[in-house]
């Protein structure tokens, strides 16, 4: 059911915790299945320095969010905002069709944090929705990227 990359992240998560004095942070869920994800970020200048994530959830959503900041950490906000949920699925050599909700929220609160620093420090941020619909997190809903 679950690939061995799924478990490892799932059994062993990366950057797990809360970042102290965060400067982003973003936090999303699905009412249907109860996964909640928060991220909190460190980012200077342009840089996502450090990235860390509390999930409440199944394991799903547990490997998604510890692929997600594996995924963006060190990168550019440009860049992290480039994360896909099917590219967090890819990593993950897959999920199971019951559980790609979980690599959307993944996404999801990626753009959030990276929303709420941009929203603190006065940029200008391109929205970008992949919103399926499944949850009630946003109002808006686009084409999801699979």
């Amino acid at each position: 059911m679950y690939s061995e990359k799924v478990m490892d992240h799932f059994s062993n998560p990366r950057n797990v915790g809360e970042i102290e004095n965060a400067n982003a942070v973003g936090q999303v869920g699905n009412a249907k299945c109860g996964d909640i994800m928060k991220i909190y970020m460190d980012i200077e200048g342009d840089i996502i320095k450090d990235v860390k994530f509390k999930t409440f959830g199944c394991g799903a959503a547990i490997a998604t969010s510890s692929m997600a900041t594996e995924m963006v950490k060190g990168k550019t906000i440009k860049e992290a905002l480039e994360l896909t949920n099917k590219a967090v699925m890819e990593a993950l050599d897959g999920l199971p069709p019951e559980k790609i909700h979980c690599s959307v929220l993944a996404e999801e609160a990626i753009h959030a944090a990276i929303s709420d620093y941009c929203k603190k420090n006065g940029i200008e941020m391109e929205e970008k929705y992949s919103c399926t619909g499944c949850c009630s997190t946003c109002s808006k809903k686009a084409e999801h990227n699979m």
